[in-house]
Order: structure tokens, then sequence, then C-alpha cells
């Protein structure tokens, strides 16, 4: 015979795992986000991954041929941080910042943060919860 008790640590197991399940979801499509920046008059443009990787540098218009060098950089180190930014928007889109207090969406992009590393596998309990769920409902029940 199951007891309320029963159901409502069973009931908390399945929450715990459902949020474990869409902590790794969550970092499967952080791994999917990439954002991009553009130079004053497309000069250059750059893709980033969520945690700020370079994955392409494109020059879309001649305009960098008539660049010093100086300006070239700077127009690629803006285009860069428009990227970053661009990609940490979508990620605190994406996680709907349902984040606990003290993660910063910026940690979980530069990989400083493992969401599945919040969330344990097995959750803290006590002893006497524990003993619950390896052994069953004491035989002589619990005292309140």
């Amino acid at each position: 015979m199951t007891t309320p008790y029963d159901q409502g640590i069973e009931d908390m197991l399945a929450l715990y795992q459902k949020q474990r399940a869409e902590s790794a979801d969550t970092r499967r499509r952080i791994n999917e986000v990439t954002g991009t920046g553009s130079a004053p008059r497309q000069a250059v443009k750059v893709t980033v991954t969520a945690h700020g990787e370079l994955t392409a540098v494109e020059f879309p218009t001649g305009a960098y041929h008539r660049m010093a060098p100086k300006e070239l950089a700077d127009a690629l180190m803006a285009a860069f941080a428009e990227a970053r930014a661009d990609a940490l928007t979508k990620v605190a889109e994406l996680t709907d910042l349902r984040l606990p207090p003290g993660v910063r969406v910026a940690d979980l992009m530069e990989g400083k943060v493992d969401p599945g590393a919040l969330l344990p596998e097995s959750p803290g309990m006590p002893d006497s919860v524990s003993d619950y769920l390896a052994n069953g409902r004491p035989a002589g029940g619990f005292r309140g």
C-alpha cells in the first residue's frame, strides 16, 4: 500500500529527473547558438559560438582594402565584440534566465559552469529519506 508520503517522494524524484533532463537540453541548445557582428561599412563580419569562439571571418565588401592596419584591426575587434554580445543575448533568451542565484549566463557561455553540475545526479536528502527510498516504510511507522 502506498501512502501520500510515498507519492510525494515519487513526485519530487520525477520533478528532479525532469529538471536534470531540461538542464542537459539547455546545454545542448546553448552549444548550438551562434552570434554575428559587423563592422561599420560592412568592412568585416564575424561569427562566434556561444562560448565566444571565432568560427568565421568574412569581408563582404572591398572596404577593408582602403583601411589602415590599425583601422582594420579595430573594425575586426568591434565586430567580434558585437558577435559575442549577440551570442550572449541569444543564450539569455534561450535560458529564460531561470538560473540559480549566483549563476550568470556569461559563465555558462564561457564554459565556467556546467548546468548538469548544478543539479547533482542524486539529490541531497536526510538519511531517513534515503533509508525510506531504499527500504520502504519502517515497520513501526513514522513518528511525528
